[in-house]
């Protein structure tokens, strides 16, 4: 049992010296010897887990994806009203990206490279899916405009990564008021 636990600490610590690193380096300027350095394990080490970087990086990226999305749609039910459900979605993501920055910094860098492989990338997406079955659901009940759901997230959740960058470099501050207002853009500009 302690050999057990050992070995899934190790591999957490890979996993968050992964996120960190590629959070301030980027994905090229981080090399599995600072991966291994940091989370003060052998290189060798990392090779008992992950078959080379880009294995690393995908799974890393793939259970990050699980955590984000395993938080957003905590309390969301399929048969919540189109309004309410992406309401509560919304939230979720905007308390992920606050509450746990390190990840979704990381899983924005992901979104906007190709580093991730497409196999990867697609997984991703499938973790969104009660969104985009919201979505859909209001694109037939006439709440929602009748665009790709590409289109639906980049007005209505992108926007999120940027604005918690934003507050990163202390240019922006989320609060309860210009939380409402960037919710309220977002139905805004989506819904008819």
């Amino acid at each position: 049992m302690a050999k057990l636990q050992k070995s899934i600490e190790k591999r957490n610590a890979l996993i968050q010296a992964t996120i960190s690193l590629v959070n301030n380096n980027g994905f090229h300027a981080t090399p599995m010897s600072k991966i291994a350095k940091m989370a003060n394990v052998s290189p060798a080490t990392i090779y008992l887990y992950f078959e080379n970087k880009q294995d690393l990086l995908n799974k890393v990226y793939i259970e990050v994806k699980q955590a984000f999305t395993s938080y957003v749609f905590t309390n969301y039910t399929p048969d919540t009203p189109v309004a309410d459900g992406f309401k509560l979605i919304w939230n979720r993501i905007a308390d992920f990206k606050l509450k746990e920055m390190e990840e979704a910094l990381f899983l924005a860098q992901c979104d906007n490279t190709p580093i991730i492989d497409e196999t990867s990338r697609q997984e991703g997406l499938i973790h969104l899916q009660p969104l985009l079955d919201l979505w859909k659901r209001g694109q037939e009940e006439g709440i929602l405009k009748p665009m790709s759901p590409y289109l639906l997230y980049a007005y209505s959740i992108n926007p999120l990564s940027f604005l918690m960058v934003m507050q990163n470099r202390g240019a922006f501050k989320l609060n309860e008021e210009t939380l409402e207002e960037a919710f309220q853009a977002a139905w805004n500009s989506i819904s008819i």
